[in-house]
C-alpha cells in the first residue's frame, strides 16, 4: 500500500520495518502498529539471544508455556531497563504486562511514550 513501510523477513523470523521507510501521521494507527511490531522484533532478538528463550509468535503465552520462570522475569526486566530504558516499579509489575511478546511491547511503547510514572 503506498506511503505504508515495507517489511523484510526470514522465514521463521518476525517483520522489520525496512530503514528509513515513513511512518505518517493520520495514518489511522499504522504508525502504532509499526512501533509495535518493532518492538516485538526487537524483542523476539531479546529473547532468543539474551534470554536463550524460544518464542514461535508474538502471542505465545510464556507463562503458560513456562518459556519465562522467576528468574527469566528478573533478566527480562533488567533487559528491558537496559535496551528500552524502561524500569518498571513494583506496583507495575502485573504479569498480564509480560505475558506475551505483543503484550511486553505494548506495555514498553506505552512506558516510552510518556506514561512511565516516577
Amino acid at each position: 500500500m503506498p506511503g505504508q513501510p515495507s517489511y523484510t523477513a526470514l522465514p521463521g523470523t518476525y517483520p522489520r520495518p525496512v530503514e528509513g521507510a515513513p511512518l505518517g501521521a493520520g495514518d489511522g494507527g499504522f504508525a502504532m502498529f509499526n512501533v509495535t511490531g518493532a518492538l516485538q522484533a526487537e524483542l523476539a532478538d531479546l529473547f532468543a539471544n539474551e534470554l536463550h528463550v524460544d518464542v514461535p509468535s508474538p502471542d505465545t503465552d510464556l507463562v503458560a508455556t513456562a518459556r519465562l520462570d522467576s528468574v527469566g522475569m528478573v533478566e527480562l526486566l533488567l533487559q528491558l531497563e537496559k535496551r528500552f530504558g524502561v524500569r518498571v516499579e513494583m506496583q507495575d509489575l502485573e504479569i498480564d504486562h509480560f505475558r506475551s511478546l505483543a503484550a511486553i511491547a505494548a506495555f514498553v511503547a506505552g512506558r516510552r511514550g510518556g506514561d512511565q510514572a516516577g
